[in-house]
């Protein structure tokens, strides 16, 4: 018996489109809920939630529209991952960043500032300095917080003495790293989802090198392969350049060179590689960079930071001050005569990094065969963020009307100037906007029966309709509502009982769902 199966719905992917800046966006999942575990017990089961404190409907997660003109790129996003979010040792919870006024935007032209020049260049600040491509935002390499000299102690945000002197500056990896999710990400108290270091996760979604064990629900670097690929495009910074993961080739300007982990350019003030050693001296001065963007270059006593030995505080509340705890604890190998890209040996030692102060490269990869200026993500060989993760204290181009202060979710842009920018073509437009299709195999037969399987929208109620002779249908009932965003419906002993048969699906209704930014 043959059966047939109506196609009467139609793919809702958007254009196709060249562009990395359009085609690396991952929207594949955008008619997924987004969920959370909400306590590691959760975790370790497997049940995830919907709806929690602070997000009391649900919303799907990431990219969920996307726009361009000649000269740029407009987004519409959630903030929330397409994995399973969470637990976090804080009291923060992500929620929906969807706005109804505005949209975020990258350069298609960026800006891009060559040389090692820092006076013309833009500081990344506290807020969005770029986007994920699965709408996770990403976060600079600080926390926010710096220590104050008078009080002899970090500021932190529950310590009630404000941000800091702002020159000892926290790291946010060693300060934060325990309220990170096991994706390495974490909320803020607005409820804005992102990434300080290596975004794991997002790397496991998109393949680059990353193991998921399904039962521990961790994500570990897959240390024990011998051959790498190029990492892919992994987010955007907000200057319009790409952030790939930490692989790449070996020779930047040959695709056909062996493909290796990047290295940073950044060491701990150790006394190595002629860097102070912070731990003989203490912490007296700033390293090169640090002197540029602060606008300091002899620090007065009352600046001094604390010994690498020292701790404030006592018993739970006890902080130590290790080497690493602040971002001035490392030092540019570049500041101390060794080249980027090159074997460079300096007073006695050696080292090879690949990556500038800006944590970038002008490179061959292979959404550029003919080169583009690139972050990368940096990390050790046991897969160990590293600094600066992402990007280094500046941006490497410039970015559209950057804000540092108060912090803002990104480059954001009204909806009015997003329409007035013609021409406007949409390239993508998902989540609840999604046309159904049905799955790469429509229908099953076994015993008999027929299971049909679609791509759903989740939370969509589906009927389903069958003919003999595409004239006369009947409903096959119960209706199915999609709890994933992918559905299915049996017909029983269909295929002892006719012919031919075919089918169709419509959706009927759609669950409230948190609708803002849509």
């Amino acid at each position: 018996m043959q059966h047939f199966i109506l196609f009467t719905l139609l793919i809702g992917a958007g254009v196709a489109n060249a562009d990395p800046r359009l085609s690396s966006w991952f929207t594949a999942d955008s008619t997924k809920y987004a969920r959370i575990y909400t306590t590691t017990a959760n975790r370790t089961a497997g049940i995830s939630a919907t709806t929690w404190t602070g997000q009391t409907s649900p919303t799907y997660v990431g990219v969920h529209e996307i726009n361009y003109s000649a000269n740029w790129v407009y987004i519409k996003n959630s903030g929330l991952a397409p994995y399973i979010m969470g637990p976090w040792n804080n009291p923060n919870l992500p929620k929906n960043q969807g706005t109804s006024t505005a949209v975020y935007r990258f350069p298609r032209n960026p800006t891009v500032i060559t040389g090692t020049g820092i006076t013309e260049r833009t500081l990344t600040g506290q807020g969005s300095i770029g986007f994920l491509v699965d709408g996770v935002s990403i976060y600079n390499t600080a926390d926010g917080y710096s220590y104050s000299y008078v009080n002899s102690k970090d500021a932190t945000p529950n310590g009630n003495i404000g941000p800091g002197d702002g020159v000892w500056n926290r790291d946010a990896w060693p300060n934060e790293g325990g309220s990170f999710d096991y994706a390495l990400n974490h909320p803020q108290p607005s409820g804005q989802y992102h990434a300080h270091a290596n975004p794991i996760g997002v790397r496991y979604v998109l393949g680059d090198n990353i193991n998921y064990d399904t039962s521990t629900k961790q994500y570990t670097e897959n240390t024990s392969t011998a051959a790498f690929k190029h990492s892919p495009i992994i987010g955007w910074i907000n200057d319009g350049l790409p952030l790939y993961g930490p692989y790449g080739y070996s020779d930047p300007g040959d695709p056909a060179s062996s493909v290796r982990r990047m290295v940073s350019g950044y060491v701990l003030r150790n006394g190595n590689y002629g860097t102070t050693n912070l731990s003989t001296t203490g912490r007296t001065s700033l390293p090169i960079w640090a002197q540029q963007a602060q606008g300091k270059t002899i620090l007065s006593s009352g600046q001094y930071g604390p010994g690498t030995t020292y701790t404030s505080g006592t018993g739970p509340t006890a902080l130590t001050y290790g080497l690493g705890h602040f971002s001035e604890d490392y030092d540019y190998l570049g500041d101390h005569g060794f080249v980027q890209g090159a074997v460079t040996t300096v007073n006695g030692e050696t080292t090879l990094f690949d990556l500038n102060k800006f944590n970038a490269r002008y490179c061959v990869t292979p959404d550029y065969p003919n080169g583009t200026w690139a972050y990368f993500v940096t990390i050790k060989a046991d897969g160990t963020p590293w600094y600066p993760y992402n990007v280094g204290r500046w941006f490497m181009a410039t970015p559209p009307a950057y804000n540092s202060q108060p912090p803002t979710p990104g480059n954001l842009t009204t909806l009015t100037i997003m329409n007035a920018d013609t021409p406007l073509t949409q390239h993508f437009k998902g989540a609840a906007a999604t046309v159904g299709t049905w799955a790469a195999t429509p229908a099953a037969v076994a015993n008999g029966d027929v299971t049909l399987t679609w791509n759903a929208i989740e939370g969509g109620t589906y009927q389903v309709s069958a003919s003999n002779d595409l004239s006369t249908w009947t409903t096959l009932t119960p209706a199915i509502t999609a709890t994933s965003n992918v559905a299915s419906k049996i017909e029983t002993g269909a295929a002892t009982s006719v012919a031919k048969r075919f089918y169709k699906v419509a959706r009927t209704s759609l669950a409230t769902y948190d609708s803002v930014g849509y």
